[in-house]
């Protein structure tokens, strides 16, 4: 899209003009960042009580730093030109810890030019007098708000300028429960969180899923009219859930498949591809080291009905079966939550959780779906990152050299052992 057309008319409102950001020195049409430059309502600026030094054209800091500007409802293009006086090392998120650059090394002195496309959401659903009902975890969560926040972490990240402006683009919607959805406090993450690492400019991300969400909960709580609200024709709706519907009392087999063949039907009526993804595999090993499907019959009741409708399939299930068995029994740990008293800020017990995941945990299972999305040859593909190299879950990323740098929400006092993540 030419970038004349990107300050047009979006989806039926006019959107905010495209913003540009400074460190240090004053530049024609831009807005000058400094230390002085914090976050309001009424003005961009630095954000959740962190504040970098800006020297020689840059924004800098030994800890991690965010930045914040109100911004209505839509998809945005952000590109960053990072680099400092000092070498740097800086891993962009956006809003709940949605990875968007991954390490990006600059020398001292030079600076490196990235972009990448970020979903902003309400819970308004136009037309309809009721709005998501959010829970009291999501009151006040920088996925719900009216601003976008980036987060600049790593080894002395460094910012020099910001340029955010408005894009119509195909939408990928992400349906889910808490193995998906963005987890907005460390060390629990998600894939949903990390998918957006893998791909190119041209299409974004909006990961509506939440924890504890069945299929049922997710249509009364109207997550599903909401994106359904926004769903535009060129568009995709991931679905994945079965950890919380197969729970007793919670969705009997036949309303989940009832339910999930709704949904179907809904994005295909909005011109739409919808997308059935089976829920990945707990941490359940037997006695020769082959993982249990605990989430049986549900995960075949996907892949019927896939199959009977003609539904792409994302085969989560059988691929993180594979990549548990390829990491063992013991060695898989380090994928969920497990961690000793104290081992993170605000958590005083242990966590011993074979379900949720870690960022390790969380970005091998990203990686697992862009291969789902290869293998089912979606027209999505064309926008993955090529640098990333393909993945085999048979042989997963060494975790002894996996990093990613951990994220404070400084508004986060509760301990994390208690947030419900299911």
């Amino acid at each position: 899209m030419k970038r004349s057309l990107l300050l047009l008319i979006f989806s039926g409102a006019l959107q905010a003009p495209a913003q540009q950001f400074v460190c240090g020195a004053a530049h024609p049409g831009a807005a000058t960042l400094t230390a002085g430059s914090i976050y309001s309502a009424a003005a961009p600026g630095f954000d959740l009580g962190t504040v970098p030094a800006v020297v020689a054209n840059s924004c800098a800091s030994d800890k991690p730093f965010f930045f914040s500007v109100a911004l209505p409802e839509g998809n945005y293009r952000v590109t960053v030109t990072l680099g400092g006086e000092k070498p740097s090392t800086t891993t962009v998120r956006a809003e709940a810890r949605r990875l968007m650059l991954e390490k990006i090394a600059v020398k001292a002195g030079g600076s490196a030019t990235s972009q990448f496309d970020v979903n902003l959401r309400t819970p308004a659903i136009a037309g309809d007098e009721h709005t998501v009902h959010l829970k009291p975890r999501e009151v006040g969560n920088l996925d719900w708000d009216n601003k976008l926040t980036l987060e600049f972490n790593g080894d002395r990240p460094s910012l020099r300028e910001i340029h955010i402006e408005p894009i119509k683009e195909p939408t990928i919607y992400l349906a889910g429960d808490s193995t998906v959805v963005d987890q907005d406090t460390e060390p629990w993450a998600a894939w949903g969180q990390m998918l957006p690492r893998f791909f190119r400019t041209g299409i974004v991300i909006a990961n509506h899923a939440e924890s504890g969400e069945t299929i049922r909960s997710f249509n009364g709580e109207r997550r599903l009219a909401k994106i359904m609200s926004l769903l535009q024709p060129g568009d995709y709706l991931f679905l994945q859930f079965g950890h919380n519907d197969q729970k007793p009392n919670a969705v009997s087999l036949d309303d989940y498949k009832k339910l999930l063949s709704e949904a179907v039907a809904q994005a295909r009526a909005k011109g739409a591809t919808p997308v059935l993804v089976t829920s990945m595999n707990r941490r359940s090993f037997d006695d020769a080291g082959k993982i249990k499907n605990t989430l049986s019959p549900y995960t075949e009741a996907v892949r019927d009905l896939a199959g009977q409708q003609q539904v792409a399939l994302i085969d989560l299930n059988a691929m993180s079966k594979t990549l548990f068995e390829a990491m063992g029994p013991r060695p898989s740990m380090k994928a969920f939550m497990h961690y000793a008293a104290n081992t993170f800020p605000n958590q005083t017990e242990t966590i011993s959780d074979d379900t949720h995941f870690n960022s390790y945990g969380a970005y091998e299972l990203a990686r697992c779906v862009v291969r789902g999305i290869r293998e089912a040859k979606l027209p999505i593909g064309s926008y993955l990152d090529t640098t990333v190299p393909s993945f085999d879950p048979a042989r997963p990323d060494p975790q002894a050299t996996f990093s990613l740098p951990f994220t404070p929400i400084p508004s986060k006092t509760e301990n994390v052992t208690k947030i419900p993540q299911i």
